[in-house]
């Protein structure tokens, strides 16, 4: 039995792909109220509407419950990760567990992997990351995903037992890479939403994502990941895809600050968080990361768009 923390739009869709395979899920939600709709309806209304749960696929509100599967996927939000292991998540301490979030943790500055091994040291961590959107793979659209863990023997147990004739999911043993590829992606993305909300085009969207994979790859190897990973699904593949689709709420987000327009403020944006992370990180370790610092100081007022823009645009005139 597959055990997926977390009931909102990927780990819903991640428990309908599995179930539609024949795999026994349960999908674990916070909120007693949520799961009683879910089970009256067999759908998701609020975050995968007209998509229904396959019979396979129980929805439980008891931490409890996901104690008796054979591993177990967290999608949920970054930010509460180590909040849900240390508190009702501890029972799953000694299960293969896979981080399915992609950010920087505000408090420790670490991203998930450091967080499994501290609050759950006797499981198997793993990371899924990759470009991939929640409706996408709930309607059986065809997906392909990094899963990175540093133990090869539990990593082609947990590729065969989550892959999926259309979920296809390719090994990596380099974690750190893996997540922080996930992770940087997203503040770039709601760069390139903010340089096409501002009205610069298409054109300045594309040198924007090159100067932003640039920056990823900068910061990456400087803390001990390989370029080669970042070069892969988990750095550049997810990058293209959450700079150039309105799906992505990064993008989103991004979007509504270069038109100055408002922005639903109960959508989880992980790149907001993760750019005053990565800013941190990289001020400490003198690293020089100009977009993602753009970003930061956008998102905490410390700067207008307007100078955030000719900031960009005035930047020195040098080599590529």
């Amino acid at each position: 039995m597959i055990g997926i923390a977390g009931a909102g739009s990927f780990g819903t869709a991640l428990a309908i792909a599995l179930g539609r395979e024949g795999r026994r899920v349960t999908l674990w939600a916070r909120d007693p109220a949520q799961v009683a709709e879910m089970e009256r309806t067999r759908r998701n209304e609020a975050r995968l509407p007209g998509v229904d749960l396959p019979g396979n696929v129980t929805v439980t509100a008891e931490m409890g419950d996901l104690a008796a599967a054979d591993m177990v996927l967290l999608s949920v939000p970054m930010q509460s990760l180590r909040p849900l292991l240390a508190g009702p998540g501890r029972q799953l301490n000694g299960l293969p567990l896979v981080a399915c979030c992609k950010g920087i943790d505000l408090a420790a500055l670490t991203g998930p992997s450091a967080i499994l091994a501290a609050c759950c040291p006797l499981s198997v961590a793993a990371i899924l990351t990759g470009p991939s959107f929640a409706a996408d793979i709930a309607r059986g659209l065809p997906t392909a995903l990094t899963l990175a863990c540093a133990d090869d023997a539990a990593s082609e147990r947990l590729q065969a037992a989550l892959s999926t004739p259309v979920l296809r999911l390719y090994r990596s043993d380099d974690v750190l890479g893996a997540e922080l590829g996930g992770a940087l992606k997203n503040v770039i993305a709601i760069a390139a939403g903010v340089v096409i909300g501002a009205g610069l085009g298409d054109s300045a969207r594309a040198a924007l994502m090159t100067r932003g994979y640039a920056e990823m790859l900068r910061l990456a190897t400087a803390r001990g990941a390989k370029a080669e990973t970042l070069a892969g699904l988990s750095g550049l593949g997810d990058l293209v895809l959450t700079c150039t689709s309105e799906q992505s709420r990064n993008f989103r987000f991004g979007l509504a600050l270069g038109s100055g327009k408002g922005f639903d403020p109960s959508i989880t944006v992980e790149g907001a968080a993760t750019a005053k992370a990565v800013s941190d990180i990289a001020e400490k370790a003198g690293i020089d990361l100009p977009v993602t610092a753009m970003v930061a100081a956008l998102i905490e007022g410390r700067l207008d768009l307007s100078t955030a823009m000719q900031t960009l645009l005035s930047r020195p005139l040098k080599k590529e």
